[in-house]
């Protein structure tokens, strides 16, 4: 498959009255066509701020994309205009955010916020979009498209609005879809449904999908590929089996016990401890405060990417040799 985005080596920075937030510091990874791609971990550990990053949708003032590169199909994002930017989004690129209640406007009609994309780009007219329109509500699994067409979104369900949002975002044939936690609100039945629902639409257009999210559970089912990130840094990354059942990252670890599982009643194990302050992040591993293993190393200095394999990568000082020599010296004096 060809590769589509590339990230490489991006920084986002948030100017405040107590200072500079690093939100994003130094993520790189790329996506290619059809693939999903989950990025997981816990709240302002950055996942948000990088969709945002390639949307081009960091306001400025106060964040600033502070450094790196994003090329979609070999165009550096970073470097268009806003003007053309909006060529881009809804077309190219669409996203799906966080809140489906306030993504709507609540005072226009469902048909005229799903038509409005290809009246925007596309000059379609007013017939031809309402039928394209009933086509993505079906697709999306709404009933009744015609009477649901002239209604309100407060006359929706949660699970309904989340497939409105996600028709909407759908209706111009993007090749890239974010998904910015798409069933955080949701119940877990509904969950599931969105989740096939978004398994149906890459099987049926080929989109390739980013999709945001905190619980690992979610994408256990439909990523390729996921990505770790803790305060600002991705820490892992590998495909699906590579997470779930070779991780290697204390973090990454520490999620997975989090998760509750069907086939044990092992039970739950919180990660105590809070992230670090990203108005003065660590020099070293920013998860050693929480991490059980941690040396004196991680404190001090960043530990460098071990590619375990052509898909995976951690940064732990853990894969580091002598970490294991030390390992296995304090093994045997206990």
């Amino acid at each position: 498959m060809a590769k589509m985005l590339e990230v490489n080596d991006l920084h986002v920075n948030f100017s405040t009255y107590g200072g500079t937030v690093k939100a994003v510091r130094g993520i790189g990874f790329d996506l290619h066509e059809g693939e999903t791609l989950a990025i997981v971990g816990e709240s302002g550990c950055g996942k948000s701020v990088t969709a945002n990053a390639i949307m081009q949708l960091i306001p400025d003032p106060p964040g600033k994309i502070a450094g790196g590169t994003i090329t979609f199909n070999g165009r550096e994002l970073t470097a268009v205009r806003e003007k053309d930017m909006r060529s881009i989004r809804g077309v190219d690129i669409s996203m799906i955010f966080q809140d489906p209640m306030t993504a709507l406007n609540p005072t226009l009609t469902i048909g005229s916020q799903l038509t409005e994309g290809l009246k925007e780009h596309y000059q379609t007219s007013t017939a031809e979009a309402k039928t394209k329109a009933l086509e993505m509500m079906q697709l999306v699994g709404i009933p009744n498209p015609e009477e649901r067409f002239r209604q309100y979104p407060h006359q929706f369900s949660g699970g309904m609005r989340q497939r409105m949002v996600i028709a909407i975002a759908l209706i111009c044939e993007p090749e890239l879809l974010i998904a910015d936690e798409p069933t955080t609100a949701l119940d877990v039945t509904i969950q599931a449904q969105i989740l096939e629902l978004f398994e149906r639409i890459q099987a049926s257009t080929g989109v390739a999908i980013i999709l945001i999210t905190h619980d690992l559970g979610v994408v256990a089912k439909i990523a390729d590929r996921i990505i770790v990130m803790y305060a600002g840094k991705m820490v892992e990354e590998g495909t699906r089996d590579e997470i779930f059942y070779e991780s290697e990252h204390p973090y990454t670890k520490g999620l997975l016990k989090s998760v509750p599982r069907l086939d044990n009643q092992t039970q739950l194990i919180p990660i105590d401890g809070t992230p670090p302050d990203l108005f003065a992040p660590p020099k070293g591993c920013p998860f050693t405060a929480r991490c059980p293993m941690a040396m004196v190393v991680c404190d001090n200095v960043y530990p460098p990417s071990s590619h375990l394999s052509d898909t995976h990568s951690v940064d732990c000082w853990l894969q580091d040799e002598r970490a294991e020599r030390l390992m296995a010296q304090t093994a045997d004096k206990t």
